[in-house]
């Protein structure tokens, strides 16, 4: 692991181009060329109630407490409007929905992997190994391993994680990981005791105080166990929002090709609608990512991809605690200057219980590796033989996203 790295260490002018040396590899500043990012959600998040299926009645029959509501300029809660069947999240007003209207962000629903363990730790693995399913494992070789392997001199790699992620073992070189700020940590023991103690030793409202921090702890700790563990250590949405300028300033001055895993997704329980705890970690979400585009500057973003993943999508239907458990297909989003976005891409099915995945979830019908396969083969013209040493056994698919 690397230092953190602070806004007074980052250089300006003629010294931004002098090569920088982490972990024995030189970086140079990216002349003008691609630059890609991966953005992982790690937990499986609700697409469904981000990008939402606004002309779809089963998806209202199948929520009935938790669905957003149609578009209504009048109603500030409900999903804004992206075309006749879809909508977004309105906690995305200010921030995705610009790039939607810019055509620089496009949704690709009915995305996901063939792995069907619905196991977070499982298939956050067939992701990041980007092997075919069924076969032996090497998980000594992730797929952003390969392609900067692929990539050559051009590399300029970087993980944004506390420790570098299966995606990116494999390299040769290796590849610097810089773990982002975590905040949103529950109060600390000492903070609650200095609370306590405002209020004494005796008394009824000491005792309420006591007793509210007691049942606190035992309901963070009961829905936070399996949420961390899903997580598996990747930065809290509060932090990503707070980092993500680090992180566009950096892939703008020194590096090329990165990865950044976001946790926090995980709603088995009242995860709400347009407000609730999953409204507020996608609208972290959504302002990080502005703030990223911010940050990289206009210049570097034409020429920069970012893709937006989650190991599997939820159940469509909401389950008995107003929240939804593990599913199957997902949406992902692909955001960039040189993205033809303003669209929903790749292939769609109506929405009804017989088109669901063992009646319960979204199918996929856009295999993870063919939609990244076919960002990256256009992104760095890529031959049909090296994409295949990136994804073996996998066809890209080819939706003229670049």
């Amino acid at each position: 692991m690397i230092p953190h790295f602070h806004r007074r260490d980052l250089l300006k002018g003629a010294a931004a181009l002098a090569p920088m040396v982490v972990a024995g590899r030189a970086f140079a500043a990216p002349q003008a060329g691609s630059r890609l990012l991966v953005v992982f959600l790690r937990g499986a998040y609700d697409a469904t109630s981000i990008v939402v299926p606004t002309g779809s009645d089963f998806y209202y029959q199948s929520r009935p407490t938790i669905a957003l509501a149609k578009p209504d300029l009048a109603n500030p809660k409900a999903a804004l409007a992206l075309d006749g069947d879809w909508g977004l999240h309105p906690a995305l007003k200010d921030s995705i929905l610009p790039l939607w209207q810019q055509k620089q962000i496009a949704f690709v629903p009915f995305a996901g992997t063939d792995d069907m363990s619905r196991s977070h730790f499982e298939t956050q693995d067939t992701i990041e190994l980007g092997q075919p399913i069924g076969g032996s494992r090497d998980y000594g070789s992730g797929f952003m391993a390969r392609l900067a392997q692929m990539l050559g001199r051009t590399d300029r790699p970087i993980s944004f994680t506390d420790q570098l992620p299966l995606c990116f073992r494999g390299d040769p070189a290796p590849v610097p990981n810089l773990a982002l700020a975590n905040v949103g940590k529950p109060i600390d023991a000492r903070q609650a005791a200095l609370i306590e103690s405002m209020y004494g030793s005796k008394g009824q409202l000491a005792q309420s105080v006591a007793e509210g921090f007691q049942v606190r702890d035992t309901v963070f700790k009961t829905l936070d166990e399996e949420m961390k563990a899903a997580g598996r250590g990747a930065v809290s949405s509060k932090g990503f929002e707070l980092s993500a300028r680090r992180v566009g300033t950096l892939m703008r001055d020194q590096f090329n090709l990165a990865f950044v895993d976001v946790g926090g997704w995980d709603t088995h329980v009242n995860q709400g609608n347009a407000t609730g705890y999953l409204a507020d970690r996608i609208g972290e979400l959504g302002r990080g990512l502005a703030g990223f585009v911010d940050a990289i500057g206009p210049e570097a973003w034409r020429s920069t991809t970012v893709v937006v993943v989650s190991e599997f999508g939820r159940t469509f239907r909401e389950n008995g605690d107003k929240g939804t458990d593990h599913g199957h297909g997902s949406i992902y989003w692909v955001m960039g200057g040189g993205v033809s976005g303003g669209r929903l891409a790749g292939p769609q099915t109506k929405l009804a219980a017989a088109t669901l995945n063992q009646g319960r979830d979204l199918p996929v019908m856009t295999d993870y590796r063919g939609l990244i396969g076919g960002i990256v083969a256009r992104q760095y013209g890529l031959s049909g033989d090296r994409l295949a040493r990136i994804f073996p056994d996998a066809r890209p698919s080819d939706l003229s996203l670049i």
